[in-house]
């Protein structure tokens, strides 16, 4: 017994490592870079033992952003369901969590994208989204905020989308906007960091938040 609990010990830590490993391949290459190999390696083990752990490189980056983006969710979860903090604190909290949550983790909103675009409830099945949306502080504060003429647009949608587009669209279009702009990777990380100051504020004109 006590052999058979040292085994499961042993390929938990293996299969860890696995996973860390990849993390640091995949944010410091990207996916379409990556090679199963590059991610033994880095784990320190040949590529048959990790190819015995997980079947694929697609299969291993979704387990790796499905959990990513869980404890994500979790940790959003806590700011919307603040009873003690205001809509536009948390306005501010999501909009710097957010953009701190995807500089670490640069692969994520095009695994979101992909994930959307190859089955639209696939995500939201994996993912409790709805339900920490639908049921949170956050859209309660929202509701109410219109019913006292807080806000203009009534419709909670179009709020999340004006939030969670000035968040992302720009690390979905950095390839684009660099090569317009000309910007290095450190200039594009430094205008992100001031839109966690910005997009409160564009928040509430767009809005009309009083």
């Amino acid at each position: 017994m006590a052999a058979k609990n040292n085994e499961k010990s042993a390929e938990l830590t293996t299969e860890e490592r696995i996973k860390e490993a990849a993390r640091k391949v995949f944010h410091r290459k990207g996916f379409a870079a990556t090679r199963t190999r590059d991610i033994a390696d880095e784990a320190g083990i040949n590529l048959a033992l990790l190819n015995y752990y997980f079947r694929s490189k697609e299969k291993l980056f979704e387990i790796i952003m499905l959990e990513t983006l869980f404890g994500f969710m979790q940790s959003l979860a806590l700011i919307m369901n603040d009873e003690k903090s205001t809509l536009q604190t948390k306005v501010e909290q999501i909009a710097s969590g957010y953009i701190d949550f995807i500089i670490e983790n640069p692969n994520v909103p095009l695994f979101m994208l992909s994930e959307i675009r190859a089955n639209s409830g696939g995500l939201m099945n994996k993912l409790p989204i709805k339900q920490m949306v639908s049921n949170s502080v956050f859209l309660k504060q929202h509701r109410k905020a219109v019913e006292e003429g807080k806000i203009a647009e009534p419709h909670p949608l179009h709020f999340l989308m004006n939030l969670l587009g000035l968040i992302v669209f720009p690390f979905i279009g950095k390839p684009l906007l660099q090569g317009i702009s000309g910007v290095s990777d450190h200039q594009f990380k430094k205008l992100m960091m001031q839109r966690k100051k910005y997009i409160p504020v564009w928040i509430n004109a767009m809005m009309k938040i009083r």
